[in-house]
């Protein structure tokens, strides 16, 4: 590629976000070959999807169980626009039949740059006034548009980190039920102290859900693909490693679902505050991909099933279906109980 090349191909400020993910690769790699690998585990992952044909807006598609740790996604909302107040009048809506606790915020969350109280008001305070009401909590991570001292504005939960994890605020049935554990990273500047954070940080959790959120997608078809390479490299050999389940990301202004990738299911959800309509490429590695309007998500934890619910500023749903965990049919063992005999447990079998 030549220098005219790249100057189309990427802006000023992609360039310099490269530079600095590219210093980080560096640093991922170094830490790379001082960390110890995950122990491997024996549980495979399969998404099923809801078939959407006519299906009416404002239908409730979780199951909505009382012991599962239910929560809300927005990304690049804050926007201060009417479509961004129809956006959180139906997360409202919803939350009134689906009582969700928290919501997690993926970046660009009050364009644009330095905030002042009234940036805070107009396109947080306000469009959300609702459920900060009602005591639902938001948690946020930082993206490219936002100012860096979001991270003490009490309402976004970040308690003066960048990069933070914390356990959902539900009940405890439900967080007897299902161990959760989020984790939120500062993509626009990473460094060695934030990926040996996240490596030491995962490697400890004994969640059986462990969930990413960050502003720079891994996985995208839409204008971003070529810089998404670059995160890519730089965290997902950390993700796979520690069984991370699912990632939530911003950045591209549009919907989007990954097929699995090495076990990992991958959200693109940046259009709570505006949408680039049209946007999206065709990929072997999207599952749906959706950019004709505005969305948020909805997501329940229910022992070891992840359901999901992409719904649009109007209510439609736009995407549903479940992301499982299974353990792996024992072929041998399935065998022996059908002829009547005994079948030691896998660990405990002589290797062949």
């Amino acid at each position: 590629m030549t220098p005219a090349t790249f100057a189309l191909a990427f802006s000023p400020s992609d360039i310099r976000r490269v530079r600095a993910v590219a210093l980080g690769l560096f640093l991922a790699l170094f830490l790379g070959c001082n960390t110890r690998p995950a122990e491997p585990t024996d549980i495979d992952t399969v998404v099923s999807e809801v078939q959407l044909d006519e299906l009416a807006p404002g239908k409730l598609l979780l199951p909505n169980t009382v012991t599962s740790v239910k929560f809300a996604v927005i990304g690049d909302s804050g926007r201060w626009s009417q479509e961004q107040r129809e956006t959180a009048g139906q997360m409202t809506l919803f939350r009134k039949e689906f009582p969700f606790e928290f919501v997690l915020m993926l970046g660009d969350n009050i364009y644009e740059g330095p905030a002042s109280p009234e940036d805070y008001l107009h396109k947080f305070e306000e469009p959300y006034a609702d459920l900060l009401e009602a005591g639902v909590d938001f948690y946020a991570a930082l993206g490219n548009h936002d100012d860096p001292r979001q991270i003490d504005y009490p309402s976004f939960n970040m308690k003066g980190e960048r990069y933070y994890s914390f356990a959902p605020p539900e009940d405890v049935l439900a967080k007897i039920a299902t161990r959760v554990e989020f984790f939120a990273l500062d993509t626009t500047n990473p460094d060695s102290a934030q990926l040996r954070w996240l490596d030491e940080r995962l490697g400890a959790s004994k969640a059986a859900w462990k969930i990413c959120f960050f502003h720079h997608p891994l996985y995208t078809s839409g204008r971003y693909r070529a810089v998404s390479y670059v995160h890519r490299r730089l965290l997902e050999p950390l993700l796979v490693r520690h069984g991370v389940d699912v990632v939530l990301s911003g950045h591209e202004h549009i919907y989007q679902r990954s097929l699995l990738q090495e076990g990992i299911l991958y959200f693109v959800s940046g259009a709570a505050g505006s949408v680039r309509r049209g946007d999206g490429a065709e990929s072997p590695v999207i599952a749906r991909s959706y950019s004709q309007d505005l969305h948020f998500l909805l997501l329940e934890i229910d022992r070891d099933k992840l359901h999901f619910q992409a719904i649009s500023r109007t209510g439609a749903t736009i995407d549903a279906g479940t992301l499982s965990k299974e353990e792996p049919v024992d072929e041998e063992a399935e065998d022996a109980r059908a002829m009547g005999r005994q079948v030691l447990p896998q660990s405990q079998r002589a290797a062949p």
